[in-house]
């Protein structure tokens, strides 16, 4: 296919907002796939995906429509994967930017304009589900206008479901975005913009040629990771893969690779051939961290290997998946898990639940903490039980990020309260209409780890999405805090809290400590310590079985006696009794009210 009849373009737009139903209708009006093919979200591959509404992994596929080669790539739309949109936007030459007439513009909405805007693409803008009685069109087209500076004209006004307007959409794309510009005759330089593990065939990339031209069974190499291996066939996808002789610049398709992991071809690295070897790899390549950790152990020890072999066969298709191996006293052997964000860990926790047939415990999670000792040595820490002796510390650091609120403005002052009672900062408001405000602000992350979204929904009607990216690490007052059951600690329980919000957690926590360990014939303790110093208590009450129900009239001093029996051997029980810890205890802190 000639350069100038092809378009690369992708679908943008935040969670819910009619990506994947737009795609479906692209798909039937090309006629890549037959009516009888047809499926809703047909894109989305994943029972998860269907079940929950949401694109976790992107989906590429190439469409012919009036002579013209259309490459459209469905984009994840949460925040934890912005940097997998971040790549797919650098493949093409033209977004879509899909806005619900009855929703509006929302937190992702902004940033995956950004982001758009950053990578120059050419944005066409649709307003979609206007066939609702909820749709206002004409708020939400000012909405756009004042985001984007375009005229109303410029706006497709799609109903994705019924297919109403979706043509027009697909004349836009023809005109509008511009044909890639790559020399074929250059040397070979693609980008990863996803790969996948798969059992049979090993890793497969979707890549965006962008110089040169790649043939089958030809030597590839990998330029960030530097792996090197072999082109076992490539094609295009339609959403099947079609196998062809070659990839030539500005083409969008599939490599099948003999690479045994994802770790050795990452999303943005870019590949070259060793017979056209490029010199100079694509720019905006970096390699995903991640800053949310939780423990996961199975139910029981015997499931533990079960556990480690599933964990390491979804690393192998999860590059940013990063695991540990931990031993807890109480919970025994598991695996501590390093996340992209909170979406990512409930991902993968379901996976392991359905795809291994596996019961979990997970532990509360956390973010990662930097920490300078006395000597000058910088250690990082994934886990409070892993913080060395406070007395050998100079400062520890942790993450703050930089987020923004969208919300309708009679909302702003509880969204600002909200963020104040999370130790943030609240930094700007703009307007993007007369209804619609902006609230940036900072925050430390292990402060919205747990429960934010979830309150900020509330505090807003619903209203209010939030969107933010990892800005800076920054020294605070930070304190472990430990938890004691029946004096022993509990390192699984153990957080980092700064030292202000020490009291009201530790109190909270025993609290709800208290209503999930069951109760035990001796009187059960539940403290809370910084250090040495305890700073809260509460206690399990008793069993009491009333041993002189038996008695009748005689001595008082029988009764006594009785009593004083069962008071030593509630004591006794009490030194060598074991309290059995609930799976639901360790995940309290998930269960703020």
């Amino acid at each position: 296919m000639k350069q100038e009849n092809i378009r690369n373009f992708c679908i943008i737009a935040h969670i819910d907002h009619g990506k994947s139903t737009l795609a479906d209708r692209l798909l039937e009006l090309t006629g890549t796939v037959q009516k009888r093919d047809m499926k809703a979200q047909l894109l989305d591959k994943m029972d998860l995906e269907r079940e929950k509404g949401i694109t976790i992994k992107l989906a590429p596929v190439s469409m012919n429509y009036k002579g013209f080669e259309l490459n459209l790539i469905d984009t994840p739309g949460h925040v934890d994967f912005s940097y997998e949109v971040s790549r797919s936007l650098q493949a093409c030459e033209g977004a879509i930017l899909v806005v619900d007439a009855s929703q509006g513009i929302q937190a992702q909405t902004l940033a995956n304009v950004y982001l758009a805007i950053e990578a120059d693409l050419k944005i066409i803008p649709v307003l979609n589900k206007i066939d609702l009685p909820a749709a206002d069109v004409q708020r939400v087209s000012r909405e756009v206008i004042n985001l984007l500076a375009c005229k109303k004209e410029d706006i497709i006004y799609i109903s994705a479901k019924t297919g109403q307007g979706v043509e027009e959409v697909l004349e836009q794309i023809i005109k509008e975005i511009p044909s890639p510009k790559g020399e074929t005759g250059a040397t070979t330089r693609a980008l990863i913009f996803d790969s996948y593990y798969d059992d049979y065939r090993g890793v497969i990339l979707y890549i965006r040629v962008v110089d040169g031209v790649i043939n089958k069974s030809e030597q590839i190499k990998m330029m960030a990771t530097g792996a090197q291996g072999l082109a076992l066939e490539l094609g295009v996808l339609q959403p099947q893969m079609n196998p062809k002789k070659s990839l030539a610049a500005g083409e969008i398709g599939y490599i099948v690779t003999n690479l045994k992991s994802t770790r050795e071809a990452k999303v943005g690295d870019t590949v070259t051939t060793q017979s056209q070897s490029a010199t100079k790899a694509l720019s905006g390549y970096k390699d995903v961290k991640p800053f949310v950790y939780a423990g996961f152990f199975p139910e029981s020890n015997e499931y533990y290997q079960e556990l480690k072999d599933a964990i390491e066969k979804l690393s192998l298709s999860d590059s940013a998946l990063q695991y540990d191996l931990e031993n807890s006293p109480v919970l025994g052997f598991g695996v501590r898990i390093g996340f992209l964000g909170l979406l990512h860990m409930d991902i993968v926790r379901e996976r392991l639940e359905r795809e291994y047939d596996l019961t979990l415990v997970v532990t509360n999670p956390s973010t990662d903490y930097q920490i300078t000792m006395q000597n000058g040595e910088e250690v990082d820490i994934k886990s409070a039980a892993d913080l060395p002796d406070v007395a050998n510390i100079t400062e520890i650091r942790e993450p703050w990020i930089n987020g923004e609120i969208v919300v309708p403005k009679d909302y702003v002052g509880s969204v600002i309260q909200l963020i104040s009672s999370k130790r943030g900062i609240q930094n700007n408001i703009s307007f993007v209409d007369a209804q619609l405000a902006l609230v940036s602000f900072e925050a430390p992350l292990a402060n919205l780890l747990t429960d934010f979204y979830d309150q900020l929904k509330s505090v807003t009607s619903g209203y209010g999405s939030f969107n933010y990216e990892l800005y800076n690490y920054r020294a605070e007052d930070l304190v472990k805090l430990d938890f004691y059951v029946a004096g022993e600690r509990v390192d699984a329980l153990s957080v980092m809290v700064h030292r202000t919000e020490a009291q009201s957690l530790g109190r909270e926590t025993v609290e709800k400590l208290k209503e999930v360990i069951p109760r035990q014939n001796f009187v059960v303790p539940l403290q809370a310590a910084i250090g040495g110093k305890f700073i809260a208590r509460e206690d399990v009450k008793a069993f009491r079985k009333d041993v002189t129900a038996k008695l009748y009239g005689g001595d008082v001093t029988r009764r006594k006696k009785l009593l004083e029996k069962q008071k030593k051997g509630k004591s006794r029980m009490k030194r060598f009794g074991k309290v059995d810890i609930p799976a639901e205890a360790f995940t309290v802190m998930l269960k703020r009210d």
